[in-house]
């Protein structure tokens, strides 16, 4: 079992940057591969950004490369996303999920279904 919390949301106006943080308990968090996902009012829960156990593998959202950035420090149980050039159309509600997934691959470690944990969510508002 693990427990996951997210932090570092807050309102930032269209340009700037913010780095939101997914803290991991419970359980090492290098037994996991993690992803990042954003809800938005009236919309389903969608993929942004996903990496493997070791870091040495990410996926994002073609909505979001080049901006955001997702890494991992296995030793302070983190897992990161760095989203610079922030755009109105990014304000949702992010979430972090944990996934022991074996074949953490392609298109697979975009569906919210092979994540077993969730975080709370934190809330990201672009100004325009």
């Amino acid at each position: 079992q693990v427990q996951l919390a997210e932090s570092g949301g807050g309102l930032v106006q269209a340009g700037g940057s913010l780095r939101l943080s997914c803290q991991t308990s419970g359980r090492t968090a290098s037994n996991y591969h993690m992803g990042w996902f954003r809800q938005a009012p009236g919309k389903e829960r969608e993929f942004v950004a996903a990496i493997n156990w070791s870091g040495g593998t990410t996926d994002y959202v073609d909505s979001v490369k080049g901006r955001f950035t997702i890494s991992r420090d296995n030793a302070k149980n983190t897992v990161y996303l760095q989203m610079n050039s922030l755009k109105p159309e990014d304000t949702a509600v992010y979430y972090c999920a944990a996934s022991t997934y074996t074949y953490f691959t392609g298109i697979r470690r975009r569906d919210r279904s092979i994540y077993n944990y969730w975080g709370q969510g934190t809330q990201v508002t672009v100004s325009s």
